[in-house]
Order: structure tokens, then sequence, then C-alpha cells
């Protein structure tokens, strides 16, 4: 189910990517003679009340997604490492002053954060500087979970018999670190990743239900959802529900790609 999840995404990705030259329109590309129409050769899941591609679009929407939310995620996982692993090394004051910034981060629902952080910046701006901002902004918010876990894991690293068996040989300080201690926590900060990715994009999604995340008429799969909302009264039920599926798809996806519970067949 790995290999199939890690195809599908790179698919997905591919698609997206390459969808703007496999198809005939553009994202942004209206048909004002042809809105809201229905699945057909020309339009294989119809056009929007601006006439505009949805096939297009939800390529167009993957892309951004698909590309931003791994990239926030770097960048989220980056800053945990730093804070954790800085925390599990040094001990001492540091420890508790980050473990203390950690539960304050945490306490505060991330998505709160977003929003006002969000609200208070410009939203008058091009679409490409909405992407930025939004998934900059999750990069920036969302580290507090992965860097509690990574510090955790350091501790638990430290006080290993390996470890101290190193530090018993004389390894320097360096080497214990970069030889012996990240690659034994190298399947941790990958967890954290995997989590994240998904993680973000359901939050950009939810920024842009609400006008807060990617602006028109660049498309996520956030800002598509918003017309699931005209899907009761529409005949085009595939086009509108298509943006649902493929992210529900994608975050599906990224659960396949975590290691196994412990314990589990």
């Amino acid at each position: 189910m790995k290999r199939l999840a890690i195809a599908l995404l790179l698919a997905l990705l591919l698609a997206g990517v390459a969808g703007q030259f496999l198809l005939p329109a553009r994202y942004d590309q209206q048909f004002r003679d042809q809105t809201d129409a229905l699945p057909g050769g020309q339009h294989l899941l119809g056009t929007d009340e601006l006439g505009r591609d949805r096939a297009a679009r939800l390529l167009a929407g993957a892309r951004v997604s698909l590309l931003l939310a791994p990239a926030a995620s770097v960048l989220a996982l980056v800053l945990a490492a730093v804070l954790g692993l800085s925390a599990g090394w040094f001990g001492g004051w540091w420890d508790r002053g980050v473990s203390t910034l950690i539960d304050l981060m945490i306490s505060v629902p991330i998505f709160l954060v977003l929003i006002t952080a969000r609200a208070v910046l410009p939203l008058n701006v091009s679409p490409v500087t909405s992407v930025m901002i939004t998934f900059l902004l999750l990069g920036l918010l969302g580290w507090a979970g992965s860097a509690r876990v990574i510090r955790g894991a350091c501790r638990t690293q430290l006080n290993s018999d390996y470890i101290l068996r190193a530090l018993a040989t004389g390894c320097s300080r360096p080497r214990l670190l970069f030889v012996h201690l990240l690659p034994n926590l190298w399947p941790v900060l990958r967890t954290q990743f995997i989590v994240a990715v998904p993680a973000f994009i359901l939050d950009e999604a939810n920024l842009s239900l609400l006008g807060l995340g990617v602006a028109e008429p660049l498309p996520s799969l956030g800002s598509l959802l918003k017309e699931l909302t005209h899907l009761p009264s529409s005949p085009n039920w595939l086009g509108l529900a298509a943006p649902a599926i493929l992210l529900a798809i994608t975050v599906c996806a990224f659960e396949f790609l975590l290691p196994p519970k412990e314990g589990s067949s």
C-alpha cells in the first residue's frame, strides 16, 4: 500500500504540473458563453459560474497544494528540529524555556492563530503573494507538536546504551550528534514531515473556505471546496465534488505512508 500511495501522490503531482499543457484551457481562462456547463468533450468536469474549466482549476489547485504544503512542512520541520534537538541536547534552562514555548504554542489552537495572523496581514494582495503568505504562516506556526516529539525522542536516545558507550569511548560531541544521534532520529523526522503535509493541506482548505487563503483567480483544493455549497441545486455533481474527492484521496494517501503502529499486524 505504501508504494501505491507514493505512486498515486506522484501521479497527482505530475498531473497538476503537466495539466496546463495537457488541457486545452488555463485555470483562469473564461468561456463566457459556456458558464455552468456540464461535463463534456471540451470541458471534462464542466465549467463554473464564470465559465472557467473545472478540470484545469482542479489540476492547478492540486499543484498548489501538493507543492507548497510539503514546502511549509519542511520549514516547520526545520524549526521543530532546531528547537527540539537543542532542547534535548543542552537540557537545563534552555530545555525548560523551549518546553514552555512549545506548551504555549500547543495550548492555543493553531487554526485560531492562523486566522488571526492571516487576518491582520493585507488581504488585497496578488494570488502568488497570498499563496506564499498562507503557506509561510503554516510553516512558521505549525512546528510545536513536532518539536515536542523530537525533543522527547532526543532525550530518549541520549539516555540509551549506545550513546553512553560512545561517550565512554571518548566520542566527541559533534561526532555523537551527527554520526550517532541524528541517523537514529531520522525515522522520527520523516514521520513528522509526513504527518504535517496533509495537516497543512487541510489547514489551507479551512482558511480558503473563510476567504483567508489563496486568492482568486489562483485555485487551491481548499478554495475549490467553496463551490460545494451549490451541490444540492446543481446537476454537475461530479465537477463540484471532484475537489473534495481529490482532497480525501490525497490525505488518505499520506496516511498510508506512515509507519505501522507498534503491535499492529
